[in-house]
């Protein structure tokens, strides 16, 4: 079985949650038998005869999608990654974007996000029959196209088919961890001894991930927050905003590597990330497996990964975020959320749902 992974055109170089979706479930779906995986963008040449299958990404990108369903003419299974960015645009820095929020619905919104990254060079319009259908209409064109959806979660499932009233077949594949690369211990490291007891924050700098909303909830506190991550290319203005709210106690760091990443989780305590909204979460479920207590965002499908292991804060309330922050420090490591990451939350699982997945359509 010949298989091709599609998502956005800058997924590798504008990295996010998805790309490491994408990068780890061909990783080790190649290890398996009877399967065989390729990475490729909307803006490469694909000769879409040699695969038996594609594999899409990002529903709330059908821009990017609906040409490559039109020429590659294969069956094809949809992760469909569904994120709500309505409170994110109600609360955006930008009075611009807050005002379209007011006037527009998501699905107006996004269309509008859309073009302009499109015009800016950002996006590949792989299809120009999205300029005239719009966003909704072609995203629900590729929900009805899809073989088979992958939603991370069955919260993730029941609330796309609530919003676009779509009911498919669909396998929940959940997200994961490597635990080739982060492997829990209680060694300290020196060169690393400023993340000790510290609360972190891993990810992109960007509205979505409220980090603006954490630096007002940890400012002038006795907590050391280490903020690490770039700022999204389209967030330099956001990053600056933070880096001029932030007090001498919230620090920037811009870019770790994973192996090294595994370290600063292990000495931290707290991992923060009270986002406008989460499918998943994938640096929540890496810093719990390595050591940190959690606080995450209650908005999104997080509670069916983490359940009553995580300390949950409102995003719009820096005092929520501050007094889940709090809890979270002073409790005991959450072991039971370590024990059912690994049990459940691994790649190599992820893989072996994926595949199963695939043969089910295949067999159609």
């Amino acid at each position: 079985m010949r298989v091709v992974m599609i998502s956005r055109a800058n997924l590798f170089t504008h990295p996010g949650g998805d790309s490491i979706q994408v990068q780890k479930t061909a990783e080790y779906l190649n290890r398996l038998e009877g399967v065989s995986v390729d990475m490729k963008t909307v803006a490469e040449d694909i000769d879409y005869s040699q695969y038996d299958l594609l594999h899409l990404f990002n529903i709330s990108r059908p821009a990017d999608l609906l040409g490559v369903i039109k020429k590659a003419q294969l069956p094809y299974v949809l992760s469909t990654i569904f994120i709500d960015y309505s409170e994110t645009e109600k609360n955006h820095p930008s009075k611009l974007r807050r005002f379209l929020s007011s006037v527009c619905t998501t699905d107006q919104l996004e269309y509008v996000k859309t073009m302009a990254r499109i015009m800016k060079g950002q996006d590949k319009l792989t299809a120009t029959s999205y300029v005239f259908r719009g966003q909704k209409k072609s995203l629900i064109r590729v929900l009805k196209g899809a073989a088979l959806l992958l939603p991370n979660s069955e919260s993730e499932y029941q609330r796309l088919s609530q919003t676009y009233g779509i009911q498919k077949d669909y396998k929940v594949i959940p997200n994961a961890i490597d635990v080739e690369v982060f492997k829990p211990t209680s060694e300290e490291n020196d060169a690393l001894s400023q993340y000790k007891d510290a609360v972190i924050c891993v990810g992109q700098i960007t509205p979505v991930k409220n980090q603006w909303n954490l630096i007002k909830a940890l400012n002038g506190t006795s907590y050391q927050l280490f903020i690490i991550g770039k700022p999204a290319s389209n967030s330099e203005a956001y990053f600056k905003k933070c880096m001029d709210l932030a007090k001498s106690n919230v620090t920037f760091v811009p870019f770790v590597e994973q192996k090294n990443l595994a370290k600063v989780y292990a000495m931290a305590k707290v991992h923060a990330l009270p986002s406008w909204f989460e499918t998943t979460g994938l640096v929540s479920l890496e810093a719990s497996y390595m050591g940190c207590n959690i606080v995450v965002t209650d908005k999104g499908d997080q509670k069916e990964y983490f359940g009553n292991d995580a300390w949950y804060c409102d995003p719009n309330d820096p005092q929520s975020i501050l007094k889940a922050i709090h809890k979270a420090y002073e409790a005991p490591f959450k072991e039971s959320l370590q024990r059912r990451i690994k049990e459940k939350y691994t790649w190599q699982k992820t893989a072996e749902a994926t595949l199963k997945a695939y043969q089910k359509v295949l067999k159609k």
